[in-house]
């Protein structure tokens, strides 16, 4: 199973001046290819907190991605930070410099010059003509935190991430949860491996509650949601996916 960390970087966020878009766009995107999400965490601009969460974050997940931080600007710490974690030297990439140098022509200044600076060891990926490529140092992809920018680089690389799908299947009630949560717990309890969720709706009128069953094996997920299935109230069944 691969497995993922998000960490999102920023006192932007953490101050709620701006609204992370990232990390539900990843764990979205991530979920499709099959990896699985476990961790995400937001950090603020501080460099001993990044280089720690990466290091950490890369002992424990198949992929790290991190966002924000990677611009021309005093804020733009992740990549230094990153190979500080790790004491590991930065050197001048003459890939990224010349994709500098395309982008901005004779209006490049020292301070987009520092955005060349990448730790040793790091691979540069080409995703997009014309584009500068994608840094990734070990397993960590660093990304920009402009959503738009993040898209762009995520989608021309994520055929890299995708591994055996997680299968999904739905139900949607017109009940309680009360009146189902034995019918939950016995089906976890027969099913270990099965990954349950029970999603109220507050508002509207077309359902109660939405229930999703995933799994990576398919005959598994099929036993689980038709032992889950002859346990629910017939009658509170309005829908299955």
């Amino acid at each position: 199973m691969k497995t993922a960390g998000i960490i999102i970087i920023g006192n932007e966020i953490l101050s709620g001046k701006v609204t992370d878009i990232n990390s539900p766009y990843l764990c979205q995107e991530l979920r499709a290819l099959g990896v699985e999400v476990q961790q995400i965490i937001t950090i603020p601009d501080i460099p001993e907190i990044i280089g720690q969460t990466t290091v950490d974050f890369s002992g424990r997940f198949s992929w790290v991605f991190t966002s924000g931080g990677i611009g021309p600007t005093h804020d733009d710490i992740t990549v230094a930070s990153i190979a500080k974690g790790f004491g590991t030297e930065l050197f001048e990439s003459p890939r990224i410099m010349q994709a500098i140098h395309n982008y901005h022509g004779d209006k490049m200044t020292a301070a987009h010059r520092r955005m060349a600076m990448i730790p040793e060891g790091s691979e540069l990926i080409e995703y997009a003509e014309g584009r500068g490529p994608q840094l990734q140092f070990h397993i960590i992809f660093v990304f920009p935190g402009i959503p738009e920018y993040l898209k762009i680089r995520f989608s021309g690389i994520k055929e890299r991430f995708r591994t055996t799908p997680i299968v999904l299947k739905q139900i949607y009630l017109k009940a309680d949860e009360g009146v189902i949560a034995e019918s939950l717990d016995a089906t976890q309890e027969a099913f270990p491996q099965l990954m349950l969720g029970s999603y109220p709706k507050v508002t509207g009128e077309d359902y109660d509650v939405k229930l999703t069953l995933e799994c990576r094996d398919s005959a598994y997920l099929e036993k689980a949601f038709n032992f889950l299935y002859e346990r629910l109230p017939e009658e509170c069944v309005l829908l299955v996916e």
